[in-house]
């Protein structure tokens, strides 16, 4: 059976239709999730910051409390006595850090830490509920 001319003509505009919106597709949504991407970036940097800052203090503190180590084996009770007060505060800097670190946490600590707001119209007050031995808010409109 011989091919007709306009069989393969029609074939390949067919193909090449495609393939020219299936490049346009790409394109598009690489322009689109670009900027996505530096999103994502930045949250990235940030939360490398912060895990960063929070490492430096725990080398902090594990430095801190070798060189108290060493003032109080060699005699040195100023050495060992700096040396204890900076691996404490840098052990407190770290805890603080590590507590932080996660955004609901963060997020729940600031709608909570409010006393009261207003909201369509009402005014809510916070109030204290304990349920099992925990301590949890809630919020009554007054």
């Amino acid at each position: 059976m011989p091919w007709k001319k306009e069989d393969f003509e029609m074939k390949y505009n067919a193909k090449r239709t495609i393939g020219m919106s299936l490049l346009a597709a790409v394109f598009m949504g690489g322009a689109t999730l670009m900027p996505v991407t530096a999103n994502a970036q930045d949250w990235q940097d940030a939360h490398n910051h912060r895990q960063q800052t929070k490492n430096t203090w725990r080398n902090v503190a594990i430095g801190s409390g070798a060189l108290s180590v060493l003032g109080f084996a060699t005699h040195n009770n100023t050495l060992g006595i700096a040396g204890a007060a900076g691996a404490l505060y840098s052990a407190s800097r770290y805890d603080h850090d590590r507590r932080s670190q996660n955004r609901q946490d963060r997020e729940r600590a600031g709608y909570y830490g409010r006393t009261d707001f207003d909201y369509g119209g009402h005014h809510y007050h916070r109030k204290t509920v304990w349920r099992s031995g925990h301590k949890y808010y809630q919020f009554v409109r007054g």
